[in-house]
């Protein structure tokens, strides 16, 4: 693997080779069931969960709607605390801002939070394009990092890999990094704590620049929240003289009032814990104490054109717990690297294809990888409705039509591909508006049912692939409720008449 998502393949491809990796399922398996479950052990001890979820949707939505004007107000509240806000309209331009400002430092190392909107620009290839070198010090990240991997989750980057394979990584490939992993180093996980402690630490102490994302940022005050579980974001925010931070347009909420609901959301929905080991909060600089300069870099990349999508946009409201992942079967046997996406499982097959287009056979692809359970709408702490969304995007895909690209409204045409799938569709909706020819399709289809093929033909064949054709009933429901209730108050079209 490489450290970019560039050029993987769509979704069917890369669930084909992954879900064949035995390995990779066992390891995905049981860590995902053992999180949900705690998950599902930690909601349950609050009576009113059900209510702090409508509270954190509505917050959401709410500031949705007024984005202007709460980021507006966000900036106005960073600057007069001693901060820079820097706006980026797309990866590019954040990648640059990130990179001039490092290079303004004098700097060439700098270590980092674990941050998505930072996976999602690639900015550590940005960086290392221009000789800055990044640390990860969140222990996930650092286990990918240094085993020239992508990250798999959202909570747990590293959930692919089980501790045989993490002590050899470190084994394998600390000294390259830095300090080098102890001699005899075992796969207990105290043993590899500490073996990350010792090799960050010294990053911790000679790191002059640090860059972060933030969890949510208070508008009222201007002040950044991060929430993490292993004291290496405090590390990162307290220590080094400069702080950077890349962080989402979605990600402020009004006031701390409104703070309040989502400390009780995100950590019973991520870790299982009733609240995070840390929650680290920062307000511009202060004289003495913290970074001397912070820079606040608002990230857009295609979340203003989400927001003009009245279906997709609930994806915005959308705080990074991974409960969707965790739950999703299809997650679960695929895993993330399938996604080809800073956002892999369900959350990420809405919200990928909104903030890059579905014009990619990749990004195309996205919307069909569910099975449309339902779960993930039932475990989301914003309640955001995955499934609906999937189905929107699907017809995007298929039929294209007015979208917002780049603040521009503009026409989509259909993904390349579908043009089987938009013809099959569109027969199926001539058919069940006219009841006479979706009946004589019934009763032909049963009477000929011992001749039908395991797998379909032609363009077919892709559905078939991954699912079994259903096998066709003796005879149609309307056909037995005639013959077991009679015909009365039925006119020759099958429609009731009394």
């Amino acid at each position: 693997m490489t450290g970019t998502y560039l050029g993987m393949p769509a979704f069917p491809v890369a669930a084909a080779t992954s879900t064949r990796n035995t390995q990779l399922r066992a390891n995905l398996r049981h860590a995902t069931h053992t999180i949900r479950a705690k998950r599902a052990k930690a909601v349950a001890e609050l009576a009113d969960w059900g209510e702090l979820r409508a509270a954190g949707a509505a917050i959401k939505d709410r500031t949705l709607r007024h984005l202007d004007h709460y980021l507006e107000q966000l900036e106005s509240a960073v600057t007069a605390a001693g901060g820079q806000v820097h706006w980026a309209a797309d990866a590019d331009e954040a990648n640059r801002i990130v990179t001039e400002l490092v290079r303004a430092t004098g700097e060439r190392e700098v270590v980092k939070v674990k941050s998505m909107a930072t996976q999602e620009i690639g900015l550590n290839d940005a960086l290392a394009e221009a000789g800055i070198r990044a640390y990860e010090t969140d222990l996930a990240e650092l286990i990918v990092q240094l085993g020239d991997d992508l990250p798999s989750h959202i909570l747990v980057p590293a959930i692919h890999r089980n501790r045989t394979e993490i002590r050899d990584i470190f084994t394998d490939q600390m000294a390259r990094w830095g300090r080098p992993a102890p001699e005899g180093l075992t796969d207990a996980p105290a043993d590899l704590a500490e073996a990350a402690r010792l090799h960050l630490r010294e990053k911790f102490l000679n790191a002059k620049v640090g860059i972060s994302g933030a969890n949510f940022m208070v508008a009222e005050t201007g002040t950044l929240v991060v929430v993490e579980s292993e004291g290496n974001g405090r590390m990162c925010l307290t220590l080094p003289e400069t702080l950077i931070s890349v962080v989402g347009i979605e990600k402020v909420v009004p006031t701390w009032q409104d703070l309040e609901v989502f400390l009780q959301l995100l950590p019973r929905s991520s870790t299982a814990e009733r609240m995070n080991p840390y929650t680290s909060t920062w307000t511009g600089t202060t004289d003495g104490d913290g970074p001397r300069a912070f820079h606040l870099v608002l990230l857009d990349n295609g979340r203003t054109d989400t927001l003009a999508d009245t279906v997709g946009r609930q994806a915005l409201r959308c705080i990074r717990c991974s409960a969707c992942l965790n739950v999703c079967p299809v997650y679960e046997r695929a895993g993330g690297h399938a996604y080809g996406s800073a956002y892999p499982g369900p959350i990420g097959a809405i919200l990928t294809p909104q903030l890059r287009g579905t014009q990619s056979e990749l990004d195309a692809s996205l919307p069909y990888a569910s099975s449309l359970c339902g779960a993930c709408y039932e475990v989301c702490p914003v309640a955001i409705d995955i499934p609906e969304v999937l189905v929107h995007l699907r017809e995007r895909v298929v039929e294209g039509g007015p979208a917002s690209v780049r603040g521009t409204r503009t026409v989509i045409k259909p993904a390349k591909g579908h043009a089987a799938e938009r013809a099959a569709m569109r027969a199926a909706r001539w058919a069940f508006d006219h009841p006479g020819v979706l009946r004589a399709g019934q009763r032909l289809a049963a009477r000929t049912r011992r001749f039908h093929p395991s797998r379909l033909p032609g363009p077919g064949r892709a559905w078939t692939d991954t699912r079994e054709l259903p096998e066709v009933p003796a005879e149609s429901f309307r056909d037995w409720w005639r013959r077991t209730r009679g015909d009365e108050g039925t006119n020759s079209e099958g429609k009731r008449t009394t």
